[in-house]
């Protein structure tokens, strides 16, 4: 249902280049009208301190319990209600590794409850990020291991085809990347390389095929160290260094206080510039849940990871996805490095929507875009969301 009265969000708007104290963001039949400095006629004024577009995350596999390769619709709005609760009103469920099937029902989950959508299933979905299965033997990470493969050209075309898929991701080392790379590219997708070991040689080939983004920076990705394994000596230019060395490149880091340290994820940030570093959740099912045992993935052949409330790890292994929303994101982001609050949303709003394609309609208050809204506290807490001009109150 869409709020079809005039609204005025009032207080201090972030922009994607500064903020506007004191100022009035006008919405009406839920879209955008323009930002106003005067209290606006005929208006229902709604106050806040801070005033920002919805977050917008591009690597998220569930939340609440629930994860999206359940393969259900009920699966996928109940991950998508949990991360709109933490200010995320534009999604792109992630698929992990896994069968045919598997993926297919994932697919199918998602583009119904797209199709369907309405208010009480929690943030839009922008596309499907189409992720596992093509990651290295060497770079699976927490993804089941059985459920890796090279791409197939017959399943990623069917797949492809749907129209569903935004955002797609392979190794770039792997038989069969390029070819990926490009139908991926004629099909309008984000192109990305992920859960990689690739060198610098690998990664200019997938460029060359379309290849823009690479998947959380310093996690399941290659480095000069760890290509030693393959190549020995003398040692090669890795993910890291031809992400850094070409402008067009973006990325993403997943800012949850335990997957980077201060230090890189200001070195992230400085090197790459709010438009082309992304905030991602990359969130798994234990978002808002005690501590404990989850599934990773499928429900039944998905991998087993533990929470302890703060992060998700395999024990004696590493570090396994987070468990935290896009709101802890920009509030890390925004205590432990130097970017500005306007960089710091836009990092996790227009800059993603930029990536993905969908900027037209989300990312930020510009006009004729979706009133997708969030009243920000002090502490940058999410104290209201609203999506398409109307509160959300589950």
């Amino acid at each position: 249902m869409v709020n079809k009265m005039k609204q005025s969000f009032h207080g201090e708007l972030i922009l994607p280049d500064r903020t506007v104290p004191d100022a009035y963001l006008v919405t009406e039949a839920g879209r955008i009208l323009s930002v106003e400095m005067d209290v606006p006629h005929d208006t229902e004024v709604i106050e806040g301190t801070y005033i920002s577009p919805g977050f917008v995350d591009l690597h998220v596999h569930g939340g609440a319990g629930a994860d999206y390769m359940d393969g259900t619709a009920n699966a996928v709005r109940t991950a998508n209600r949990a991360h709109a609760r933490h200010g995320t009103t534009t999604i792109f469920p992630t698929t992990t590794t896994g069968n045919t099937e598997e993926l297919a029902a994932m697919l199918a989950a998602c583009a119904e409850v797209k199709a369907s959508w309405g208010l009480c299933d929690g943030a839009r979905i922008g596309g499907v990020h189409y992720y596992g299965p093509y990651f290295a033997e060497d770079k699976v990470g927490c993804h089941s291991v059985e459920g890796r493969r090279d791409p197939n050209p017959a399943e990623y075309e069917a797949f492809l085809a749907t129209g569903l898929i935004r955002i797609a991701t392979c190794a770039a080392e792997l038989d069969g990347a390029e070819a990926f790379y490009r139908a991926a590219t004629e099909a309008g997708c984000l192109v990305t390389c992920g859960h990689s070991n690739s060198t610098w040689s690998e990664m200019d080939r997938a460029y060359a095929a379309g290849m823009r983004h690479v998947d959380h920076f310093w996690c399941a990705m290659s480095s000069v160290a760890s290509l030693r394994s393959r190549y020995g000596t003398p040692m090669q230019a890795s993910m890291e260094q031809f992400v850094l060395a070409h402008a067009e490149m973006s990325t993403e880091v997943i800012a949850d206080g335990c997957h980077l340290s201060p230090e890189l994820l200001e070195f992230a940030f400085r090197m790459k510039g709010a438009t082309r570093l992304c905030l991602v959740t990359d969130a798994n099912r234990a978002l808002d849940l005690p501590a404990g045992r989850y599934r990773f993935g499928h429900p039944v052949t998905g991998s087993w990871f533990e929470s302890d409330g703060k992060v998700g790890f395999v024990p004696g292994q590493g570090l396994a996805s987070s468990v935290v929303g896009m709101d802890e994101m920009v509030r890390v982001m925004a205590r432990d490095t130097s970017a500005s609050l306007p960089e710091v949303i836009r990092m996790a709003s227009l800059t993603p929507a930029e990536r993905a394609g969908v900027s037209d309609l989300v990312g930020s208050f510009a006009p004729g875009k979706v009133a997708d809204v969030l009243i920000l506290g002090r502490h940058l807490e999410v104290e209201e969301v609203y999506l398409g001009g109307e509160r959300v109150d589950w």
